[in-house]
């Protein structure tokens, strides 16, 4: 379904599919609980149709770089679909991780399977962070991880993508893409483990397992934080002595069965996110 056919929201599905490119499809499991109203609920409520433009937000970026793009199966390797890649471990190999930095994105990758798995990781982080809402952490963080003439092209798509009010509106952030006063925007991606596709000389393609957390954390939060699960395939090339992004594709799952767990107060998340840093990832 797309967004606003379902759930009543049919003036932002139309602006959001002209800011998105009209990409942007989703379908989410049924929620159950409002994490900060104390009490769960059964079946439908008010709040889903908040989360299914939270889920959004994941496929934001994806859904602008392939706005114009037609026909295509994001979910083969191309290698067909009777191919059963053989499973590979993350284990240690032995390689040092990289050390060195641009801003807080790890950099200077090895030009091997290595340091490719290891940069689609650490850009999947930078490009799912809370830091894209804020237009100058944005242009820092493309310039970083796109390769250099794909970074120039995306920036304007970007920015008109994150600065439109009522997507921002409607995933309870203001129209300067910040948490209202006594509540913590949450946006973060942690990956789960990485495969390569394919490589050969000066390119990659990499996937990129993850699971996702958005929302707004508070008490008088209407849009809870919430987690997702996906898969991102990076094309990436060697540039400037290191590897970047130059296109992706992306499809939900695996998703994982949730247990029954009770959802984490307000302040337990809030305190969470400030607490507990984010990794950086090496194969």
């Amino acid at each position: 379904m797309s967004l606003g056919d379902e759930h009543g929201h049919g003036d932002l599905s139309r602006a959001d599919d002209e800011a998105y490119g009209g990409q942007t499809r989703t379908r989410l499991p049924e929620r159950a609980g409002d994490p900060y109203g104390g009490a769960r609920r059964a079946g439908r409520s008010s709040s889903r149709s908040m989360i299914t433009v939270v889920a959004v937000v994941v496929l934001l970026i994806a859904a602008i770089a392939f706005a114009n793009r037609g026909g295509g199966d994001s979910t083969t390797d191309g290698r067909g679909s009777d191919h059963a890649p053989e499973a590979a471990a993350t284990a240690p190999t032995g390689k040092r991780p990289v050390t060195t930095k641009t801003g807080d994105i790890p950099s200077g990758f090895a030009h091997d399977e290595q340091g490719a798995q290891s940069a689609a990781a650490n850009y999947s982080v930078a490009l799912g962070s809370a830091e894209m809402f804020d237009a100058a952490q944005r242009h820092r963080i493309v310039n970083t991880v796109y390769a250099p003439d794909v970074a120039a092209r995306r920036q304007a798509d970007l920015d008109n993508a994150y600065s439109n009010e009522t997507f921002l509106k409607n995933i309870g952030l203001d129209k300067d893409g910040t948490a209202p006063a006594g509540q913590t925007f949450i946006s973060r991606v942690v990956p789960v483990g990485t495969k390569t596709v394919s490589l050969s000389g000066n390119s990659a393609s990499v996937a990129v397992w993850y699971t996702s957390l958005f929302g707004l954390s508070g008490e008088a939060s209407t849009n809870p934080v919430s987690e997702s699960w996906y898969t991102t395939t990076y094309q990436l090339t060697w540039v400037d002595n290191d590897w970047k992004v130059v296109d992706f594709q992306q499809k939900d799952g695996p998703v994982p069965v949730g247990r029954d767990q009770r959802a984490s107060t307000a302040d337990d998340m809030t305190k969470a996110v400030e607490e507990y840093g984010g990794f950086t990832y090496a194969r």
